[in-house]
């Protein structure tokens, strides 16, 4: 009799164990934490609608341009002050600074490059205000000196099969209708791509 009451108590006990660790596993699962979505931009913030989520890429001539992320800061904001003191960039009486991660391809059999041998620019974004018209670049004076910054662009040079990562600084002041990214290469080959289309009145 005692060896029956022995083996249903070891047999009741490890049961409540095999139960009690089924429930702590699921427990463990259902507490995992998930990631965040990347933030990628904050242009709802300015009331556009994107026809195209980021990352967005533009192609012209063998050179690929990539738009990873972009933030619109007021000027005179905290983010784009601390962007302004740290990279060294003349705000001035711009409205806006924009901040931009991108990543660049050189896929063509030639260099592609944007300094004081080859002054065009490559790339712009514009808003839709076209009497301000594109935001320009601004230059850093702390990479001015730095060929390829991967911190804050201003001069690049890739050759065929190279790519950067990087980041940019643009200045902007006008109305926000729309965003489109425009591509040129050799002032030969265009492109463009609109992350949001132009809405009508």
């Amino acid at each position: 009799m005692k060896k029956i009451m022995m083996k249903t108590m070891l047999a009741t006990a490890l049961l409540a164990g095999s139960i009690s660790g089924q429930v702590g596993s699921a427990h463990a699962t259902a507490a995992k934490p998930t990631a965040a979505p990347i933030m990628r931009d904050n242009l709802s913030k300015y009331g556009l609608v994107k026809d195209v989520e980021l990352p967005v890429t533009v192609t012209a001539g063998g050179l690929s341009y990539t738009l990873e992320k972009i933030m619109i800061f007021d000027a005179k904001s905290k983010d784009a002050q601390a962007l302004a003191k740290k990279y060294d960039y003349a705000i001035n009486d711009a409205q806006y600074f924009v901040w931009t991660k991108i990543t660049v391809e050189n896929k063509s059999g030639n260099l592609v490059q944007q300094n004081v041998k080859d002054l065009s620019e490559k790339w712009a974004l514009n808003f839709g205000d076209l009497s301000k018209g594109e935001a320009f670049a601004a230059m850093p004076k702390a990479s001015y000196y730095k060929p390829n910054s991967k911190e804050a662009l201003w001069d690049w040079s890739l050759k065929p099969g190279e790519k950067l990562n990087t980041y940019q600084g643009y200045l902007y002041t006008g109305e926000i209708n729309y965003f489109k990214i425009r591509l040129i290469n050799k002032n030969k080959t265009a492109n463009a791509v609109y992350v949001v289309e132009p809405r009508g009145n």
